[in-house]
Order: C-alpha cells, then structure tokens, then sequence
C-alpha cells in the first residue's frame, strides 16, 4: 500500500459533496473506517466534477442503517446502502471480500458463483486491502479518508491514473467471466477519459464478448445509454467495434457493416453519434428515442422492402410489420422500455408523412410532438444519401418553420394537389339504414 499525504495530491474537502462528507465524519465518530473511493476519487484527482460519490466501510449494511434513518438497503447480487437527502444518494457499500472463501456456504451474506464463473451473489465482506483488489481497474481503486485526508493506493492506481491506463486488477479473464459487463465499463472508460486499455487488459475482450449474451438485456440497456448518451459515444462506438463488443449489443446493425465502413447505415450512426456528443457538451437535451430510431432506421427499411417483396403487402403494412420485427429483435439484446419503443415508431412514422405537406397536413405535422425529431431523422438521410429529392424535403420543411404564417401560405399554394400516393384502403361498408317507426 502505498499512502499519499494531503500535501501531495489535489483533493481538497471543499471540492466533496457536504452530504458525502457528513456520511464520513458520522462513520468516523461512531468508531468504523470509511474512505470516499472509486470514480469520485479518480475525477477529483483528474481535476474533474465528480458526477457522485461513493463511499466504502467496515460498517455492514445493516449498522449503516442503524446510523443513518434516511438510508435504505438495495441490491441482491451486493447489499448496498443508499444514504438519501433530497435528490442526492450517497452509496455506502461494505469492504468486500474474496468470495472463493465461502464459496460454498448457503449463508445470505455469501457469494454464488454460476459454472460459467459469473458471480451471482458476492455478500463476502472483508478489510480494505480485500475491497481494493476485489474492484475492478486500478483507477477505480483509490481511497480518500477524512480522518487524515491521505490518499491511499493498494493497485498501482495512480500511476495509472498519471499515465492514462485502463489495467484491471486480477486476471483479466476470471474478472470479465465473473462479470462480463467489465468490458463494457473498460471501453467505457477508455473512451470517457481518453486512456488507452493495457495490453493483458484487452487481449481476452474479443474472444469473451459473447459472454454479454448472458447479461439481462435490462441491465445491458442501462449500459448502452452511459456509453453512447454521456457526450463521448463515437469514441465508444469505434473501440466497441474495435473489442468486437458492438455485435453483442446491437445485432441488426452489426449485420450490415461493410469493409469499408461508408454505406448510408454507418454514416448515419457516425453522424448521429458525433450530434449527440455536441449536444451533450453543450449542455444541450438528448432523447435516447431519437438515437435509436436513427441507428435502426436502415435495418428497418431494409426488411420493411423486404417484406413488401415477398408477401404482396403494400409498402405501408409491410412497413408497420417491420417495425415490430425490428424492435423486437433488438429488445432481446437492450430491452429498450415501452415508453422508448412508442417514440421511435412515432419517429419512424412520420417519415412516411413529411412528403404530404399539401392542405392543413403541414400544419398538423409541425403540432406532432415528435415532428422535431422527425425532421432531424430527415435531415440527416438527406446528408447520408445525397438524393436530391430528401434534400429538397429537408430545405422545404426547414424553411417552412422559420416561416411566417404568409409565408407558408404561399409554400403551400405553390406546392399545388397532393401527388403524394394513398395508402389503399379498403372502402367502410355503411351500417344497414333502419326501417323508419311506424
């Protein structure tokens, strides 16, 4: 171990959350240790806003809750103790242990371990030298105490840390089989700070990447969103390609990668990407809705003109089809929720309705809460594809909102008759007339 004294390193109390720092000095007054640890610590000595801070003890769950009455106790596969004032959670998790100790005891507070060596339950505690190796990259494994302010590094952490490496401790391959989203957070992290991933950290990635398949699609949506959603999602994009993670998470679109990566497809998902980490940079809202119905967008159409061919459908039918099969397929790998999954359709329709502008439709169009997104969807085939025709839609629809209400009159007017073709209807059969009283 290796202890850095407050005059040697950058964290500064007032840089602490006040909440965090309450946790920490009542730990320390009712006689346990406790270290602010993790990437709250890693942020701080990067010079970083920390996005939340994590805390670690030798207080058990349940002695954390007898310390604190606004603290509830969650998880299963690791029992964890959320401190809650307001919006703010302090997580406050005990040292934790090496599970192979009581590997085969029944006990609640005991480790499972599936055949495939993913942990299922890991409720060993231990000291603090067992809780610094049991986490997952050196640079994660940093201890901040308020008892002497030191720094304390049990990994190699720092030096890591100084040198822009992402390095797992342990054997890299027992780690990802115990739990395989580690190699998601290695990119993740990779991307996120700008390190590069140590050799002996990488090398088991892409020949263990289905290992994902066993993760609870729920849990690996979560995941997709920190990685593609936090303002560096293309830097993400190309290492999960590059560790041959992004098949796992996103099957339909792996499909249809090519050589050389420039079909409308990956320009689209490039572009959309870099947007979202402009937007977020620049403090700027972002809806996951918008993303994925931007990346599914060509695997939609292709099996929408797909199913139009060999089943007859009109275009329109075999389009709605498409859009269960699409989503679907994909909610096996990221189960996407409902209210998610209700946008991209929304999305994905009113690509079929921006052509019809004639009449009050343009107007009707603009109200849809979606049109927005919508349009930016067109905007961006129009960039990818170069058809003059979506080109034009794309310039019309733009200068029809920056309109004055004259002005779009007479955009209307010059549009002329709806050319637009009709979705085939059958005709309504009218209800039988009733025989008059008599």
């Amino acid at each position: 171990m290796t202890v850095i004294p407050r005059d040697q390193h950058n964290i500064s109390r007032k840089d602490i959350s006040e909440n965090a720092l309450k946790v920490l000095y009542r730990l320390n007054k009712s006689g346990f240790e406790a270290y602010l640890v993790g990437g709250g610590v890693r942020d701080l000595l990067l010079g970083k806003k920390p996005k939340d801070f994590d805390i670690t003890t030798n207080a058990t769950p349940e002695q954390v809750r007898k310390l604190f009455r606004n603290c509830r106790l969650v998880g299963r596969r690791f029992r964890l103790a959320h401190v809650m004032f307001g919006p703010e959670i302090i997580e406050v998790a005990t040292f934790r242990g090496h599970h192979e100790q009581q590997q085969e005891s029944t006990d609640k507070n005991s480790s499972q371990q599936a055949q495939n060596g993913m942990l299922l339950r890991d409720n060993i505690f231990g000291s603090i030298e067992d809780d610094a190796q049991r986490r997952d990259f050196t640079i994660n494994s940093l201890y901040y105490g308020v008892s002497d302010f030191a720094l304390r590094d049990y990994t190699g952490g720092l030096r890591d840390l100084q040198e822009g490496i992402i390095r797992l401790i342990g054997d890299p391959e027992t780690r990802y089989r115990e739990d395989p989203v580690r190699m998601l957070r290695a990119v993740r992290f990779a991307a996120k700070l700008n390190m590069e991933i140590s050799p002996e950290t990488a090398e088991p990635i892409p020949r263990l990447a289905n290992l994902l398949h066993e993760i609870p699609p729920a849990r690996l949506f979560e995941e997709s969103l920190k990685m593609l959603q936090a303002g560096y999602g293309y830097q993400t994009y190309l290492r999960l390609c590059q560790y041959q993670l992004f098949q796992p998470l996103f099957p339909l679109i792996a499909r249809g990668f090519t050589e050389n990566g420039d079909n409308p497809m990956e320009r689209i998902l490039v572009q959309v990407l870099k947007n979202t980490d402009h937007r977020l940079q620049n403090d700027m809202r972002v809806n996951p809705a918008f993303l994925f119905a931007v990346m599914l967008w060509y695997p939609l159409i292709e099996h929408a003109q797909q199913l139009a061919q060999e089943s007859g459908l009109a275009y329109y039918d075999a389009f709605a089809l498409a859009m269960n099969d699409v989503l679907d397929e994909e909610c096996r790998s990221l189960a996407i929720p409902k209210r998610i999954t209700t946008l991209v359709r929304d999305i994905w329709l009113l690509q079929l309705r921006l052509s019809r502008r004639q009449g009050k439709r343009a107007h009707k169009l603009m109200e849809h809460p979606k049109f927005r997104a919508a349009y930016d969807l067109l905007a961006l085939r129009a960039e990818v594809e170069g058809h003059r025709e979506l080109q034009q839609l794309t310039q019309w629809w733009g200068e029809f909102q920056e309109a004055t209400p004259l002005q779009q009159k007479t955009m209307l007017t010059t549009l002329g008759d709806d050319t637009a073709p009709r979705r085939n209807r059958r005709p309504r059969k009218r209800a039988p007339r009733k025989a008059p009283m008599p």
